[in-house]
């Protein structure tokens, strides 16, 4: 079984569109019909976000945590207590593509234990131009990039349990978790295969993740919380 987790603060109206995606990406004929578990972390929500997540199947859980990383591990833990052999986990404010989890799966077969993917951004809309001739000069959308995001990274659930899982940080949880595989000797594939559109909007959930990373680009102060060094770019 293969384990996908979201976490969501107050995303009903972007939820649907990120697990219509999944939803495609679970039914990808190269699965062979193996069990995809969707997992959407309610993290605080005050919105209609969990009717819509179980409306389209997904399983919910509730936490108060307003933290990332616990709401992270909280999905991990869910899936591999189902019995999930792999974990893959995207944003609410993302799209994967129909052959996201089949592209993961095969980077495993192929003798890696993680998968840290780019991102696309979906829309500009709130960016001026400049700010997106800075962020296309410092991001590697090919194999080899060295990126981490949270919305586009895959891990064996071996390789999650050896590591210690996602630590409970705010933001750059995913950074940490990556740091901790590659300490341990995990193969990590820098992949630009499985693919993710997502986000740029300015209203971001994560203090330190990829929207305030397009905000010091666009030159706006935002200071960045202590726990982990960005990976977003």
């Amino acid at each position: 079984m293969i384990g996908v987790v979201v976490p969501a603060h107050d995303e009903a109206h972007l939820i649907g569109d990120c697990l219509a995606s999944i939803g495609r990406a679970a039914a990808e004929p190269a699965l062979h019909n193996e069990q995809v578990l969707v997992v959407v972390v309610l993290d605080a929500c005050s919105d209609a976000t969990g009717d819509v997540a179980r409306s389209l199947g997904a399983t919910t859980l509730g936490l108060t945590s307003r933290n990332v990383g616990i709401a992270r591990a909280a999905g991990a833990h869910h899936c591999l207590a189902a019995g999930a052999r792999w974990l893959a986990f995207t944003d609410a404010d993302s799209q994967v593509a129909p052959d996201w989890l089949a592209d993961q799966l095969a980077l495993a077969d192929a003798g890696h234990d993680a998968v840290c993917g780019t991102v696309a951004v979906a829309d500009w809309q709130d960016h001026d131009e400049a700010t997106q001739r800075r962020y296309h000069a410092a991001y590697t959308d090919a194999d080899g990039h060295r990126h981490i995001h949270g919305a586009n990274l895959g891990i064996a659930a071996a390789a999650y349990r050896r590591a210690g899982g996602f630590p409970p940080f705010a933001c750059s949880e995913d950074v940490a978790l990556v740091e901790a595989l590659l300490a341990g000797g995990a193969s990590v594939a820098w992949s630009a295969r499985p693919r993710v559109t997502t986000s740029a909007r300015r209203d971001f959930r994560a203090a330190g993740g990829f929207g305030a990373t397009l905000l010091r680009l666009a030159g706006v102060g935002i200071e960045r919380p202590a726990a982990a060094p960005i990976g977003a770019c």
